[in-house]
């Protein structure tokens, strides 16, 4: 904590911590005259910086394996644009146009359109 105030050369107004007891201690120590907060929900802002790091993982949640998961990003990096046209460079019957002849050119790749329906 000290080396964090260091750094950062200003007092702050206010410390939220969760409730590690050894929070408050140094808290006492270092800054006693600040105000600490130490609130189950109140640090919620930092626990939302993990957040690129959670959605990667939920991504992995699908796969057996991370060599799994790789093999069918691989694939789909390549199919995935195919799919997303820069749609705000467009206007709508542009688009419309564009993602008419993706699915054609999807269709005679896959073969899909030979095939006939299921229910």
């Amino acid at each position: 904590m000290c080396r964090l105030l260091k750094t950062t050369r200003t007092v702050p107004r206010v410390v939220v911590t969760d409730k590690l007891r050894s929070y408050g201690a140094a808290h006492s120590e270092v800054m006693p005259s600040v105000e600490h907060r130490s609130h189950k929900g109140l640090n919620n802002r930092a626990e939302n910086s993990h957040q690129p790091a959670r959605q990667r993982e939920r991504a992995m949640k699908g796969f057996r394996s991370v060599g799994g998961a790789q093999r069918f990003l691989a694939a789909f990096s390549s199919i995935s644009p195919h799919f997303r046209p820069r749609r705000h460079l467009m206007t709508a019957p542009g688009y419309r146009a564009e993602m008419t002849v993706c699915f054609a050119i999807w269709d005679q790749i896959t073969d899909a359109a030979g095939r006939p329906a299921t229910a």
